[in-house]
């Protein structure tokens, strides 16, 4: 088989696609920092560079409102062939808190045969996966389907300009599918296939009181605190059996059906797992599903930050002027971002004391996904794993968002494949992120299958 060529290219390079894969992950691509926007470009130049010097085409570093995209092709199989569009996103998070981490975030070690370093796994890592299994084909023979790269430097801001390019290059970037490996698996021995994906809407909520900080002694109990309102807002937030309150939120929420509460019961990610992931004694949520359900196929509201006040060492006896909390939303098919905002005003227009003002922004947003899992790439993909693996692969509803897969969706017409070889306890946006060398390993051949696999006879 030509495959055999390809996976023995690898096997002999494999090396030197680790020592570029740490060149890559060396590069802060930090997108959320003004500071670091020259890093960003950088990262881009250098995937760039990287995709000419392995024989693909018409390559470009598109300019954004913000970071630019990386677009390339090779459209060489013929037109009763495929077209898949790879897709990754090469900005990482910040490193804070940075006295946390072992060794420096943008100093890459490899122990234990871990890769330990900001953007290892999520998801350099994984677009370096993807660029080794396209150069072992094409080092080697004719590379059985067309292929196109779109590379983001803004995902970990919410691609924020992802949408209105693919609105600007619907031509370019027509294809059949997409190849999104920023998934993960949910252990080393289990390969993943990610078909539905939780949206999210980020909100700031700002509690206002008195003009000034006042002194908790002569004011307090008179003026109403702008953080124990707040407080007192985000715990009603949910009731008693953990569902949220907002007035409508779950009108537009899909049920699970009985063949996919089975599939998700095939997960060995009980309650046992998650407190031993986590470090907690105890799980917390919504009555009347299990931790699998809960994370991927049940919407949330979490507070993620919340700031009033005096947080300083020793004691300043104050009532504080004003408070601050980041709320964040993972949404579920068929929820709408823009929805929840209004559900989310709703909620405080009944619930805020007339003793405060407040004031609501939506940061961030972005639509939830499901794609077919009977697509023929899909099938592909599948049998690719299998063949690598040796064990069947499991279908996931995965927790986190990315909402460039609805936006494809929407905007070009067409579904994603999702996979990807990062696995839980990677650390990924936390201090020592690292990805598994072998997994990645054995991720790259995958994927050198699943080209091969995705050609029509």
């Amino acid at each position: 088989m030509m495959q055999t060529a390809a996976l023995s290219y690898f096997e002999s390079h494999e090396r030197d696609f680790v020592s570029q894969l740490i060149e890559f992950v060396k590069i802060p691509s930090v997108s959320t920092d003004p500071l670091r926007k020259d890093d960003v470009l950088h990262a881009a130049q250098h995937l760039a560079q990287k995709l000419t010097s392995i024989g693909i085409e018409n390559v470009q570093v598109f300019p954004t409102a913000r970071h630019p995209i990386v677009y390339g092709e090779h459209m060489h199989a013929g037109a009763e062939q495929p077209t898949i569009l790879i897709y990754g996103h090469y900005d990482v998070q910040p490193e804070d808190p940075v006295e946390l981490w072992n060794t420096p975030a943008f100093e890459p070690t490899i122990k234990d045969n871990k890769l330990i370093a900001r953007g290892a796994s999520d998801m350099k890592g994984q677009i370096f996966a993807s660029i080794a299994a396209v150069e072992s084909i094409m080092k080697t023979a004719p590379f059985p389907v067309n292929i196109k790269f779109i590379l983001e430097g803004e995902e970990e801001i919410g691609s924020i300009n992802f949408k209105k390019f693919l609105e600007d290059h619907k031509s370019l970037l027509k294809s059949d599918i997409a190849l999104n490996p920023d998934a993960g698996m949910i252990d080393k021995d289990t390969p993943t296939i990610v078909y539905g994906l939780r949206g999210l809407s980020y909100f700031e909520i700002r509690v206002y009181g008195p003009e000034r900080d006042l002194h908790s002694g002569t004011y307090g109990g008179v003026i109403h605190n702008p953080a124990q309102v707040l407080c007192d807002l985000i715990s009603k937030m949910h009731d008693e059996n953990g569902r949220i309150t907002l007035p409508g939120f779950y009108d537009r929420v899909k049920p699970l059906s009985d063949k996919e509460r089975r599939e998700l019961a095939r997960h060995h990610q009980n309650e046992e797992y998650y407190c031993e992931q986590t470090g907690v004694s105890k799980l917390w949520g919504e009555k009347g599903y299990t931790p699998v359900e809960l994370t991927g196929a049940r919407p949330t509201l979490e507070v993620n930050g919340f700031l009033s006040g005096f947080t300083g060492e020793g004691s300043k006896t104050i009532i504080p002027s004003k408070a601050m909390a980041k709320i964040s939303t993972r949404l579920v098919p068929d929820q709408k971002p823009e929805e929840v905002r209004d559900q989310l005003e709703a909620f405080l227009k009944a619930n805020a004391p007339s003793t405060v003002r407040w004031e609501l922004d939506l940061i961030s947003h972005g639509s939830p996904s499901i794609s077919d899992i009977n697509l023929p790439e899909t099938k592909a993909l599948v049998k690719a794993l299998k063949e690598v693996w040796g064990v069947e692969p499991i279908y996931k509803r995965e927790g986190g968002s990315i909402s460039v897969v609805a936006d494809m969706q929407e905007v070009l017409g067409i579904d994603s494949v999702l996979t990807g070889f990062g696995l839980p306890d990677d650390r990924i946006h936390s201090p020592n992120e690292k990805l598994d060398l072998p997994t990645w390993h054995k991720g790259v051949q995958s994927l050198i299958h699943f080209f091969y696999n995705a050609k029509r006879d």
